[in-house]
């Protein structure tokens, strides 16, 4: 058969998005804009996909894979693009899926982040969950902030992924990426020590369990900004999913720790693009204001919704309002939005209404009112930054103060407005 990277160059030439072998039928298959494609190349055996398979694997990796029946891994195809690897078996054969990951980390204007992402980034401490069904694009939604993070703040960031998949550079921040059962044992080991480590941001890969979503909450709660993905379809599930993973017995101090801790969660599914020019994402946005920490605290989840849906001053939206949106904009086709909505009823009331009648959900273009921040250095310290945030906050007439330069850890400083 064709080698690996025959396959991995042809999925990144067509613009495609995963890569699937089907070894029990000596089939390849390509994800383009969402759709599967069958790869026009000669049929092979399940003896020659997995002499090719462990041809790119170091000997750990195949020892694993046969202890496990279970591997996941980052591989590199040099000159065209990083990729995330995972192998498994079904009926007996070896089969395996790749994901792209491209060298470029796209900028959040030009992935279109909702505006409150922006305050996100500036926050100095706090838990900030992106969460989606499995490739809705949360890991590069995730790389866009931080890049954003590591071209104009002088911090210190960890990251904790299994595998690593976007690489970062040091820019005007110090950046280490730990991989999974290369660099640590495990998300619950390195959070336990990152503390330890002089960390300003944390984010953590996949919150998959107790253990490190109660690390995660308390390295927020100890003065870090923390980034962690969750596999949930909206934010009010979000809330409960984290809440839920406890024992009944420690749930309301979970409570009471998410609803201080919390920043903000953002819910994002991906939508084919009218112009057949790719995918876009619909975000919905939960901004953890002083009303929504009050529902948390007092288990009372299922009536952020409504906070949500009226919460555009506060730079909040629901998937509806999102979809609704891009329709609007003549980004996506009413068919394929009203598929991916929550509520199809109230999406078509949405569509229903005249423009002005409905908040505006997202920017119209480039998000040109919220400019790149500008990078600081250390001795402009006492000097206010030129990041543009006054402008970005101003929805509700409100003027937020001028913050100093970034400092981790010090919520209680004159300087910084608090919810």
């Amino acid at each position: 058969m064709e080698s690996i990277d025959f396959f991995l160059r042809r999925c990144v030439i067509i613009d495609g998005s995963d890569l699937h072998f089907k070894t029990d039928t000596g089939k390849a298959y390509i994800r383009v804009h969402g759709d599967l494609h069958e790869v026009e190349a000669p049929e092979f055996t399940h003896d020659e996909f997995r002499q090719a398979l462990f041809a790119i694997l170091n000997k750990g990796q195949v020892d694993k894979f046969e202890r496990d029946l279970e591997l996941d891994f980052a591989y590199e195809v040099k000159g065209v693009s990083r990729f995330r690897g995972n192998i498994y078996q079904q009926r007996g054969h070896v089969q395996a899926a790749f994901r792209v990951i491209p060298y470029d980390i796209q900028t959040m204007a030009d992935l279109h982040l909702p505006p409150a992402c922006y305050d996100f980034i500036d926050r100095p401490r706090g838990l900030v969950l992106v969460t989606g069904p499995a490739g809705s694009g949360k890991t590069t939604t995730l790389a866009a902030m931080i890049d954003q993070i590591n071209r104009t703040q002088p911090l210190h960031i960890v990251t904790v992924e299994d595998p690593v998949e976007f690489v970062h550079e040091d820019r005007l921040s110090l950046i280490n990426q730990r991989e999974v059962d290369v660099d640590t044992l495990s998300f619950a080991n390195a959070l336990k020590f990152v503390l330890r480590q002089d960390p300003d941001v944390i984010l953590v890969g996949e919150m998959r369990d107790l253990d490190t979503m109660q690390l995660a909450i308390t390295a927020a709660e100890t003065g870090h900004l923390v980034f962690g993905t969750l596999h949930t379809s909206d934010a009010i599930q979000t809330v409960d999913r984290v809440i839920d993973v406890f024992p009944t017995h420690q749930q309301q101090q979970i409570r009471m720790q998410l609803s201080v801790n919390l920043v903000g969660v953002v819910s994002q599914t991906l939508v084919k693009r009218k112009d057949g020019r790719g995918r876009v994402a619909a975000h919905e946005v939960m901004v953890a204001t002083g009303a929504v920490r009050n529902l948390i605290r007092e288990s009372k989840s299922y009536q952020i919704g409504s906070l949500i849906q009226t919460g555009s001053r506060q730079k909040m939206n629901t998937l509806d309002q999102a979809l609704a949106s891009l329709v609007d904009r003549s980004l996506v086709a009413k068919e394929d939005a009203r598929q991916r909505a929550k509520d199809p009823a109230e999406f078509d009331r949405l569509l229903s209404l005249d423009s002005s009648q409905r908040p505006q959900v997202g920017p119209k273009g480039p998000p040109l009112h919220h400019p790149l921040h500008q990078p600081t250095t250390p001795n402009q310290g006492d000097q206010p930054s030129s990041n543009g945030s006054g402008a970005a906050s101003g929805d509700d007439g409100t003027v937020k103060p001028p913050p100093v330069a970034v400092v981790r850890g010090q919520p209680n400083r004159p300087q910084y407005r608090r919810d």
